[in-house]
């Protein structure tokens, strides 16, 4: 890999059902890349929707490490230089206060440490669906979660644009945001 080559990293977070990984299909399918996914999906899946407090820990590392894996992955190859990612220690703060009301202390020293370039932040505005895996569909809860994102992406100092609308508009708007600072 060439030293100059720098990929550049997008997180897509947001509350549950709100089209993230879809976006990140998209996107990846747009620019020709691999997206991340979020690995509590894998977790859940095997281990069951009953989880306690010490499975975030376990959670968070594992999305930690599936994310160091596709960055490995893209590096070896070169075909390009964004990598999004589906889910970041972000999410896992918000989703362990909004749970258990406190946060491990792995998932903040990640959030300090984990350098990325961008965020999309994807809105509550479109229908909530059940997959089996999915907690919270009052929409109510779902507009306090996404606030709460939105808090900590305007108090932190990357760039950052919201997401909303029918999937094409979404998608054409996170194009729009990568294009303008990527290229």
């Amino acid at each position: 890999m060439n030293s100059n080559f720098k990929i550049k990293k997008i997180v897509i977070i947001g509350p549950e059902s709100t089209g993230k990984s879809t976006l990140g299909a998209m996107l990846s399918e747009h620019y020709r890349t691999i997206w991340c996914p979020e690995y509590a999906r894998t977790y859940l899946t095997e281990k069951g929707t009953n989880y306690e407090y010490e499975d975030l820990l376990h959670i968070a590392k594992g999305q930690v490490a599936l994310e160091e894996e596709y960055l490995h992955r893209l590096s070896n190859q070169s075909s390009s230089d964004l990598l999004f990612i589906d889910t970041d220690m972000y999410v896992m703060k918000v989703w362990s206060v909004f749970v258990f009301q406190q946060c491990h202390q792995y998932i903040l020293d990640q959030i300090a440490i984990r350098k990325y370039d961008a965020y999309l932040l994807c809105k509550p505005d479109i229908q909530w669906e059940q997959d089996g895996l999915r907690e919270y569909p009052d929409p109510l809860i779902r507009q306090s979660l996404y606030h709460y994102y939105k808090d900590l992406l305007m108090h932190q100092h990357l760039p950052w644009i919201e997401i909303e609308g029918a999937y094409e508009e979404r998608l054409r708007k996170a194009i729009a945001f990568v294009d303008s600072f990527c290229y």
